[in-house]
Formats: C-alpha cells, sequence, structure tokens
C-alpha cells in the first residue's frame, strides 16, 4: 500500500510543517493550516455522524469559497468522495448528476437551494441527497466576517441546514481517519459532455498528489508563496494547480468566489501571489481592465495558461503589457493535471507549417504517443491522436464501462486532440478530432486559421468552424470579438487572411460580434458558435 500519496496524508504534512501559516485568504478574512484542519475535522465528524463514510459520496456545488477546500480536505479524512459540480447547474443537470453518482450529501450555495433542490423535492426526485448543507452567498460589503455570508435567508428544505452550523455542532471533535491507499478514488470530476452526457473522471488519491507535485517542483513553490485561484474550482486545474498545489507547499490559496476583472486585481496587490494558472481569456480580461497596471502583477514570478489554446500573437501582446512570458500547460480532467508544459521563462517554438505555439514538452512521468485510426503510432513530424499513459491517468469513468474501455486502451488514454512531436520532443496540438473542417476535400484545422486572425491588430477573440457548403461539402467560418474601441469589417479581416493563408483555408463567412460563447473556465465553445 502506498499511504503517503494520499490528500490527508499531504494535508497533515501542511500542518506539521506551516501550522500557524494562512492555508487561505478570502477578501480580507484567512484561516490558518491549524484552523483548517480544525474546520475539516468537524465537517469530517459531522458527515460521518450522519452516515458517510469511506466511498460515500459528497457534491461540492460551489464557487471559489473556502467551504470547497473544507469539503475537500474533510473527505479525504474520513475516505469520502468529493464529486465536483459547477455551481451555474440548474436541477436538470443536478438531477443528471445526482442519479449518476448517488450522493449522500451536497454543499451548495442558498441560491441552489431555492432554485434547483426545492424544484427537485417537489418533483419527488429520488436521488436528492438526504444531507445538504447550504453556504450563504458572497456579499461584497461584509469584508471583516471569515466565512463573508449573507444572512442565512433560503427557504426551509427537509434535510438541509447551515453550512456554519455543521461546523459549529462539531467543533472541537478530532475526526478518526479512514485508511486509505493512493489507488483509492478522491474525486469525481465531471468532463465537459460536449459529445454526449458528463462522464465523471474518477480522480485517485495518488492521480491528484502527482499532478500537485508536478506544479509544486514546475514553479518551485513554498510556504512563503501564494497561488491565486483564478481557474473554478470545479475544474481540474482549479483543484490541482491551486487547491492541492498550495497544500503540497504549505502556502496559501487565494479565493476570490467568481471571476471579476476588478475584484481579482485588488486580490492580487493585496495578497501578492507568487503564481497562477488559467485560461488565456481569464488573464487577457485581468491584464485588459481599464484600471490594470504592470506593477499589480510584480508579485507573480511564473504564469502558466492551459485549457485553450494561446496564439503566438496573444502570447506577445500579454508579454508586452506585463513583462511576463506565459507558460503553456496542457492537460485534461483524465489526465488530473498537466501532461506536456513549457519550462518556466523558457522560449516556445512556433510550428512554421501550422503556426501552432507548442504546448510544451511531455512532464510528470508520462509517456506521450501519436497515433492513427488503427492506434498505430505515427512517425515524429506527423499528425495523430495524442495518447497518453502516466501517473496522472485516471482508471476510467464512474459507472460507465464501455466509455472507459472506449478512452482508456491497453497503450494510453485517447485524448481525441490531434497533433505532433518534433524532432525536439516539443508536442503541438493541431486540434480536436472532431473539429477538424473538410472543405472542397481539404483539411482544415480551425487553429491555424484562428491564430492568423489573432494577428489582425482589432481582433480580441475568434472561433473559426465548419459550415454546410453545397459546393465545397463545408466552408470555413470565422466569429469574431474585436478589442474595445477597435474598428474592423468583415471584408478587411477576410482580405488579412487570404493573403496568409491557402485559397481553401481562408474564412468565406465572417461574423463581428461583441461576445463569443465561453464555458466558466473561459474556453470558447465552438459547438455554440457553430449552432
Amino acid at each position: 500500500m502506498n499511504t503517503a500519496e494520499t490528500l490527508a496524508a499531504m494535508f497533515d504534512l501542511a500542518v506539521s510543517r506551516n501550522p500557524d501559516g494562512a492555508a487561505y485568504h478570502y477578501f480580507d478574512g484567512s484561516r490558518s493550516y491549524r484552523q483548517l484542519d480544525e474546520d475539516s475535522d468537524a465537517l469530517a465528524c459531522f458527515l460521518r455522524e450522519h452516515g458517510v463514510g469511506k466511498g460515500g459520496r459528497v457534491m461540492a456545488c460551489l464557487q471559489n469559497v473556502p467551504a470547497t477546500l473544507i469539503v475537500l480536505v474533510a473527505c479525504a479524512k474520513i475516505g469520502a468522495i468529493t464529486v465536483l459540480a459547477n455551481p451555474m447547474y440548474k436541477a436538470r443537470e443536478l438531477a443528471g448528476l445526482f442519479e449518476d453518482c448517488g450522493p449522500s450529501a451536497i454543499v451548495c450555495h442558498d441560491s441552489t437551494v431555492d432554485e434547483s433542490l426545492h424544484l427537485l423535492a417537489e418533483e419527488g426526485d429520488a436521488h436528492l441527497p438526504g444531507i445538504i448543507l447550504a453556504v450563504s452567498a458572497h456579499d461584497r460589503q461584509t469584508r471583516n466576517d471569515p466565512w463573508l455570508g449573507d444572512p442565512y435567508r433560503h427557504r426551509p428544505l427537509r434535510g438541509a441546514s447551515r453550512f456554519e452550523d455543521a461546523l459549529a455542532a462539531m467543533a472541537g471533535e478530532v475526526a478518526e481517519r479512514a485508511a486509505l491507499d493512493a489507488d483509492d478514488t478522491a474525486m469525481l470530476v465531471y468532463t465537459s459532455g460536449t459529445t454526449g452526457r458528463p462522464k465523471g473522471a474518477m480522480i485517485s488519491h495518488g492521480n491528484m498528489f502527482s499532478a500537485a507535485r508536478f506544479y509544486r517542483d514546475w514553479v518551485d513553490l513554498r510556504e512563503t508563496d501564494a497561488v491565486l485561484a483564478l481557474a473554478p474550482l470545479f475544474h481540474v486545474t482549479g483543484l490541482s494547480g491551486h487547491i492541492f498545489l498550495a497544500i503540497d507547499a504549505a502556502a496559501p490559496v487565494i479565493f476570490n468566489y467568481r471571476f471579476e476583472p476588478r475584484v481579482m486585481l485588488e486580490a492580487v496587490v493585496e495578497h501578492k501571489p507568487s503564481f497562477t494558472v488559467g485560461a488565456i481569456t481569464a488573464l487577457n480580461a485581468l491584464t485588459g481592465y481599464s484600471g490594470f497596471r504592470k506593477e499589480q502583477f510584480s508579485s507573480l514570478r511564473a504564469i502558466l495558461s492551459g485549457g485553450a489554446p494561446i496564439p503566438p500573437a496573444v502570447r506577445q501582446q500579454f508579454f508586452d503589457r506585463t513583462g511576463l512570458w506565459i507558460g503553456n500547460v496542457y492537460g485534461l480532467t483524465e489526465t488530473s493535471g498537466p501532461i506536456t508544459a513549457s519550462p518556466v521563462g523558457a522560449d516556445i517554438p512556433v510550428d512554421p507549417q501550422s503556426g501552432a505555439l507548442s504546448t510544451g514538452i511531455a512532464v510528470n512521468r508520462t509517456l506521450i504517443t501519436f497515433r492513427d485510426g488503427d492506434g498505430r503510432e505515427v512517425p515524429v513530424g506527423e499528425v495523430g491522436e495524442l495518447v497518453a499513459q502516466g501517473p496522472g491517468v485516471v482508471s476510467g469513468y464512474w459507472n460507465k464501462p464501455q466509455e472507459t474501455e472506449e478512452a482508456m486502451r491497453e497503450f494510453g488514454f485517447m485524448t481525441g486532440d490531434m497533433g505532433f512531436r518534433d524532432e525536439q520532443g516539443w508536442v503541438y496540438l493541431v486540434d480536436r478530432k472532431k473539429d477538424m473542417i473538410i472543405a472542397s476535400g481539404y483539411k482544415v484545422w480551425p487553429r491555424e486559421v484562428e491564430d492568423v486572425i489573432y494577428l489582425h491588430p482589432a481582433v480580441r477573440e475568434v472561433a473559426v468552424v465548419g459550415v454546410q457548403d453545397q459546393y465545397r461539402g463545408e466552408t470555413v467560418k470565422a466569429v469574431v470579438s474585436l478589442k474595445p474601441g477597435a474598428a474592423a469589417q468583415a471584408d478587411e479581416i477576410r482580405e488579412f487572411c487570404k493573403q496568409r493563408l491557402a485559397a481553401y483555408k481562408y474564412p468565406r463567412i465572417i461574423d463581428i460580434v461583441e461576445e463569443l460563447p465561453k464555458t466558466l473556465t473561459g474556453k470558447i465553445i465552438r459547438a455554440a458558435v457553430r449552432d
């Protein structure tokens, strides 16, 4: 058994190393590792008293608030499985997750109780958790309250209690630890469901330990540093690159309820983070905010971006505004964290053919191969589907043996991302397998067209999709948003592309919109653009 690589063991080590150091900052409120140990013990005892033990599921459906951290640590102590859910989910979406994983408890905001759980209770949903703990909605004015909560205000619901009351009821109690191994499931993190119903990736203690340790070593994070929680905590980046990275380093994590540029910049100035990782769209929103000043980022020594590709022109623009080079990372929910990354401060090569910025080199003891449709490995430089084997790759999807068998092959996890590796080992992603456009029989990868459009000085964001065309079968369409104060016409952007791309690649159709549809993690939703 490997008990050292469990989340509870990681947390215990942080408490012993830095008991009085801050575990988190939440606006003006902070709690030490010793206090977080006490809070999580109280919740663990409450859950155990209400019948939740090893293997039981506890859903956290929360914004970036301290309660998420408390739930994760409490569940790690008693061996329960934390199920991470998007706090934007409505009743129908939550009902699907309840049916899939059968949680005994849910910790959520009172707005979720009011808007969704009441409805499910009225409909007699048999899968509604019996334990409901409500965390009050955030109020920016209550800066001196360590919980920063509004008065408890949601309508009473059978089985529902205040989260704070649950902690108070068991204050001073010490949780009995479950016997755990690194292979035991620690979390269920649901995929976005773009190809069907969401699937719960079973992330083990060892998977998450490996991902957190990668981040810690890659950026050399220490107790004296701080981590800015830029990504949502229900997302694997927020878990591995924020919460468990901070715990592994015995450093604080800076929470901020949800992303809002002005408030996030205030937190950066106040708490001086050393590191963050998040989608390029969120980073651009921070540096593009009207009140942004270069010196606000002076405490940051490393910034990584994942979740969405970084066009080379955008990376250069970010450096011009901040003096900091963004590093690339690439991973998926099913890999628990990055499987490729660019060394901090290194020059990142650009593929001369596609114009794609490399996502980095294979990291974290991960073996990466590229394979054709028959599963055969393709030569260096040739495009194939990226396949990964390593300590971060999950064992499968919760209660979905067929989907697990399709994705987890004997030679590794099939990512669905198309790319290649050069002679020096740098990895380049071309696009998602399903997003490839076939125009007049030619393959067009949206990423390549997007990278060209990003070179236009007026363009803020772009998504390229294929649309039906009677003559070509498919043709290339670009949906573009412009930078504040910038002006450009569709014909101008089309001509810009025509001068830089082969005739079959440049977009015949260009729509200019105010805002592109995005997920909560900042990814542009190509499917919504296409629809």
